[in-house]
C-alpha cells in the first residue's frame, strides 16, 4: 500500500502544478485575444490531456509530456474518450500546439521539443484521422466475416 500512497501523492502534487499552467495558460489566450469560445475549448482539452493521458500509467508532468502526443491522439484518445471524432482529433492537435507553444514560450520546453511536436502532429494527423474514421465505421473491418 505504501507504493500507492507515494504513487497518489506525486500524482497529487502534478495536478496542483497542472492546475496552475492551466490558469496561466488562459491567461495566455486571453492575452493573444482569442475569443471565450475558444478558450474554452483549448483548456479542457489540454486538462484532459495533461491530467488524464499524462497521469494515466504513469506520472508524466505536463513539460515532458509534449511528445506522447503521437500515442494519445492515435490511439488512446480514440479508444478512451467517448465523444472523439476526427474535429476532435484536430482541435486536440491545434489546443496540444498552443499549448506547448505557450511552454516554450515561458522556457519550460526547448525549441526542438517544440518543433517535434509540430512535426509529429504534421507527419501523424493523417493516420490519426483515419484511424478514428475506421473505429467510427463498424463496417469498416479488415478482414472477411
Amino acid at each position: 500500500m505504501e507504493d500507492y500512497e507515494k504513487y497518489e501523492a506525486k500524482a497529487e502534487e502534478i495536478r496542483k502544478q497542472n492546475e496552475q499552467l492551466l490558469v496561466e495558460f488562459q491567461q495566455y489566450l486571453i492575452d493573444k485575444q482569442l475569443s471565450t469560445k475558444t478558450i474554452n475549448k483549448h483548456v479542457p482539452n489540454v486538462d484532459f490531456y495533461i491530467n488524464q493521458f499524462l497521469l494515466h500509467d504513469g506520472l508524466l508532468e505536463a513539460k515532458k509530456g509534449a511528445l506522447a502526443i503521437g500515442e494519445f491522439l492515435g490511439y488512446w484518445f480514440i479508444r478512451k474518450a467517448m465523444w472523439s471524432s476526427v474535429a476532435q482529433i484536430n482541435e486536440n492537435a491545434t489546443s496540444l500546439k498552443k499549448f506547448y507553444t505557450f511552454l516554450y514560450e515561458r522556457g519550460d520546453i526547448d525549441k526542438e521539443t517544440l518543433d517535434e511536436l509540430k512535426d509529429t502532429i504534421k507527419e501523424e494527423k493523417p493516420e490519426w484521422l483515419e484511424t478514428m474514421q475506421r473505429y467510427d465505421d463498424p463496417f469498416d473491418m479488415p478482414f472477411e466475416l
